[in-house]
């Protein structure tokens, strides 16, 4: 049985109070704050029976009211990068918040992760609601948007659904760093992981995919068998994985399947995440530098975690080959993605 709980968290000048749900089962321990949608926290068990932490944190609301890094959040109204911040919509240009180098990163400057979203219990879990307003951050039309965790013994499903009132892109996710030895853990170099992919996006020096869709194989990218990050990254020519992993191809049906899965030997504690978006962007906090303190003091440094960003492919909304990112009015967005915590 799930246990569902709340309490006030804090507040935000500006923004108001700040809840703190917790959700519970016989395995995992799940925190969600209603600012951004956030994953506070997941608790899990190791294979001796301890429960961790595993999720990178703030320990009070400041830390997420002035964080940079979108840890745990939900991020929109589109998740990763546009190009330049511009696109066009029915012979009408866009123009949003360049917040990442050139280009629109997560939404903006004030995107999802920044609002504080309407929370109520459901059977095992919390909904959490938002509305965007018509010009939110440079975006078309208003949006209605929700996401619902809901958690059943040892996985955690989100549920995110949007409807709008024009044409807009969108596409939501969530920004959760883990490390599977525990959120206070050095780096994940000893994880190994494996992605369920045989092609991925390659980038150019501001991450803008060039339009490629390129084979894994014989690439560091083939991810199709377990590696272990640490030599994994050493054969990447830049500071580590933050790509699209094709999940689907255009025109293919998105259905939901494993993405991908990692285990933390020294532990024994597994993830696996499924999901029925077309892509996951795997990264591996490389612009955590230290300068973030975390959950007890920690210092977050460079590659003290990994991303599973459930999600479209980036820069879709310019990119007439990669998946459709368009939210239509009358049409609902919905998609899932399911984290399971086990032990091996």
């Amino acid at each position: 049985m799930t246990e569902v709980s709340q309490r006030e968290w804090g507040a935000v000048p500006s923004l108001g109070r700040v809840e703190l749900w917790v959700i519970q089962s016989s395995r995992v321990r799940v925190e969600v704050l209603t600012l951004g949608a956030t994953l506070r926290s997941v608790c899990t068990r190791g294979k001796d029976g301890s429960m961790k932490d595993i999720v990178l944190g703030y320990d009070d609301v400041r830390g997420y009211a002035s964080d940079q890094r979108y840890l745990g959040a939900v991020v929109g109204r589109v998740a990763n990068r546009i190009a330049a911040g511009h696109f066009e919509l029915d012979g009408k240009q866009y123009q949003l918040d360049i917040n990442n180098g050139p280009n629109a990163l997560h939404g903006g400057l004030k995107g999802f992760n920044k609002a504080v979203w309407l929370a109520s219990a459901v059977e095992g879990g919390v909904q959490l609601s938002l509305t965007s307003p018509d010009g939110d951050q440079g975006y078309p039309g208003e949006v209605q948007v929700s996401v619902i965790y809901t958690l059943q013994e040892e996985t955690l499903t989100a549920e995110y659904q949007a409807q709008s009132t024009k044409t807009t892109p969108i596409n939501l996710t969530n920004h959760a760093y883990f490390n599977l030895a525990g959120q206070d853990a050095v780096d994940i170099y000893d994880h190994e992981v494996s992605i369920s992919a045989q092609s991925y996006l390659p980038v150019d020096i501001t991450s803008i995919p060039t339009g490629e869709i390129k084979a894994v194989e014989g690439t560091p990218f083939d991810l199709r068998k377990p590696a272990v990050i640490g030599p994994q990254l050493q054969e990447l020519p830049g500071p580590g994985f933050d790509h699209n992993f094709c999940l689907s191809l255009p025109g293919e049906p998105w259905a939901e399947k494993l993405a991908a899965r990692v285990y933390h030997p020294a532990s024994g504690r597994v993830l696996m995440v499924s999901t029925s978006q077309p892509g996951v962007q795997f990264y591996t906090a490389n612009f955590l530098d230290g300068s973030v303190t975390g959950k007890g003091g920690v210092k977050y440094g460079k590659h003290s975690a990994f991303c599973l960003e459930t999600q479209n492919w980036p820069d879709a909304v310019n990119q007439v080959a990669f998946p459709d990112c368009l939210l239509r009015p009358g049409e609902r967005y919905r998609h899932v993605t399911r984290f399971t915590f086990t032990t091996a």
